[in-house]
């Protein structure tokens, strides 16, 4: 095995194994606001500016079937509603409602916490080397996932 192939499958069983910490840890923190991990994704995509579906699902690389489901099941629960897109007839706008904000809001006390002792253990600095590692990984990853340019 070559060392490229080698940090190749290090690099994704590392990525696997912290993408099962964050849902787990994500999991804990949304549970208090009755929410899963999943539902906090799509909502704070939107907590900006309300988005289309397929475009939660760019922004948080899940699947448009996936959000799809999780919307519809937000603007059952009232925490989400469709609102027409003046830029698509048929793509409307997925926007949060009062209560979808002061579910999100009554997350930011343990996200805090939680931010507070990760930049602690890790530091400003290396906190910041790792997302911006992270950053240009999904870049590179993405560029090479694009179709050849004939």
């Amino acid at each position: 095995m070559s060392e490229a192939s080698e940090l190749l499958s290090a690099t994704a069983l590392t990525a696997f194994r912290l993408n099962g910490q964050f849902l787990e840890v994500t999991e804990e923190l949304a549970k208090p606001a009755g929410l899963t991990a999943a539902w906090w994704q799509v909502l704070g995509a939107i907590v900006p500016d309300p988005l289309p579906v397929a475009g939660i699902a760019r922004a948080m690389g899940m699947t448009r079937q996936g959000v799809q489901r999780i919307a519809d099941l937000l603007v059952e629960k009232g925490l989400a509603e469709y609102r027409p897109n003046p830029a698509h007839r048929r793509a409307k706008l997925l926007r949060l409602t009062p209560d979808g904000r002061a579910a999100i809001g009554q997350i930011a006390p343990g996200h805090q916490d939680l931010a507070d002792r990760l930049v602690a253990e890790l530091g400003v600095a290396a906190t910041r080397e790792s997302l911006e590692a992270l950053q240009r990984l999904s870049a590179a990853l993405e560029r090479l996932s694009e179709p050849p340019r004939a």
